[in-house]
């Protein structure tokens, strides 16, 4: 490598031959094939890497895989250095080669001789710009992330804690009525009744179940009738019986024909036994929705996670919105809000499901909090392009001025107060669908109507 090799390039404009010369001295030329591995994520950042001619992958370790996230593709992209500046710098990602070409490895301890020596000044203010922004940067993150961690977190809890609640009850409930059902057939069978009459019973128990469930409005005058037939016929706690006969539909026809079934004797254990199997099936089906909204909410917190998928894996953008409304489900039963949906029949497209679930948190996320508690929220999926899916995230907040629209995807950039929000700006929004997925995000923003549009094409550009 010589100095010939440096000139062309941009990053190094301004430097003189001998200026040029030195660097190269300090370093060495590493040439790379496709595939080679050239530095690994997470290690220290010693050296400073510039490109000179090909491409090299960027490349960060999921759990299960490796995914790219950039491409040095230009000469005079680098990368690492960071010790040059600061001690616990580390390589955010690994390289390795995809097209055959050349990089100029400079030791970081170098890199911060030439640059001292060279341009002192500026060599202080990289130092104090880099920690301070990395510093400011890290602190704030962490607490927005902690902070909608906590909130989607207590969230769930509530979520989980209502069906939670309800089996709970329930299951205490169920006890007691079968501790009353077994009572009464105790009583049935001191008092001898026959097999006949019991089978009686339970056709007229069978009557009632299979019975439409009555009106609301009517609910109360067939309740009052009820009372008054068990109160005449001498039934104790007639204002247990009377609400659970009313629910399954009873008139007094049935009851009179309860009476004919049993004598006056064992008329009370006859009712008893059918008004507690009719209470234990209530409860049974209360028991069974509860457990069955917990698994619910469990399996959209696996789906909105993707913990026990592949990073990059076929997907239907429909079950990822879904999912994510699941999740904010206590944000939306805590407003007014209408959530409108409209999804179209959109072809799978290939992409990175959890992170995805990430730009809808933060869009459906602004949205509820630009509406304030009121308001409609839409959400929107139809075919774009070569199979490419359109998904558009509206709600009828007062809409963004012009200078913030123009703002909403710079880093660092927010309108809200320290503690709101996700923890994931409109800027790594971006830099998902865009970088991640080679698809396109944008704004439209009236008072009223406010439109964030995203197209996803059928598979990322860097798959």
């Amino acid at each position: 490598m010589d100095v010939a090799d440096l000139q062309p390039i941009e990053l190094f404009a301004g430097l003189t031959d001998d200026q040029l010369q030195a660097l190269i001295d300090a370093g060495e030329e590493v040439p790379f094939a496709p595939g080679d591995h050239i530095w690994d994520e997470g290690g220290h950042a010693d050296h400073w890497w510039v490109l000179i001619d090909g491409v090299v992958e960027l490349v960060r370790r999921s759990e299960r895989e490796d995914m790219v996230v950039g491409l040095m593709d230009a000469p005079g992209r680098w990368a690492g250095g960071f010790r040059a500046w600061v001690q616990t710098g580390r390589y955010l990602a690994g390289a390795r080669g995809l097209v055959a070409g050349r990089m100029l490895k400079v030791p970081s301890v170098a890199l911060r001789d030439l640059t001292a020596q060279w341009f002192p000044f500026g060599s202080h203010l990289i130092k104090g710009v880099y920690g301070m922004a990395l510093y400011v940067e890290s602190t704030a993150r962490q607490r927005d992330s902690l902070a909608a961690l906590g909130k989607l977190a207590a969230g769930l809890a509530h979520e989980i804690n209502n069906p939670s609640a309800a089996a709970t009850r329930a299951t205490a409930a169920l006890g007691t009525a079968d501790d009353t059902l077994f009572t009464a057939l105790s009583q049935l069978a001191a008092q001898g009744i026959t097999a006949e009459q019991f089978t009686t019973l339970d056709d007229l128990r069978r009557d009632l179940a299979s019975r439409p469930t009555p009106a609301y409005v009517d609910l109360v005058d067939i309740e009052d009738a009820l009372a008054g037939w068990l109160e005449t016929h001498g039934i104790d706690r007639s204002w247990v019986a009377a609400p659970v006969l009313a629910s399954a539909n009873a008139d007094q026809q049935w009851c009179e024909r309860l009476a004919g079934v049993v004598d006056a004797r064992s008329l009370q254990a006859g009712l008893d036994w059918i008004v507690a199997s009719l209470q234990a099936a209530v409860l049974r089906s209360e028991i069974t929705e509860s457990t069955r909204r917990i698994s619910e909410l469990v399996a959209a917190v696996r789906s909105y996670s993707q913990l026990d998928r592949a990073a990059l894996q076929p997907l239907d953008v429909a079950e990822g919105l879904e999912s994510t409304l699941l999740v904010l489900g206590h944000q939306l039963r805590d407003s007014t809000v209408e959530v409108v949906k409209d999804y179209a029949d959109v072809p799978t497209i290939e992409g990175y499901a959890g992170e995805l679930n990430q730009v809808w948190t933060n869009l459906i996320g602004n949205a509820l909090d630009a509406m304030g508690g009121s308001g409609t929220l839409r959400v929107t999926t139809r075919p774009g392009p070569d199979n490419a899916v359109v998904v558009e995230i509206g709600d009828t907040g007062p809409g963004m001025p012009p200078e913030v629209a123009e703002r909403a995807f710079e880093a660092f950039f927010t309108t809200k107060p320290v503690g709101q929000g996700t923890g994931l700006g409109l800027d790594i929004a971006q830099r998902i669908v865009v970088e991640r997925h080679g698809g396109t995000i944008d704004i439209e923003s009236r008072p009223g109507d406010t439109v964030f549009r995203v197209c996803l094409p059928a598979a990322p550009t860097d798959a």
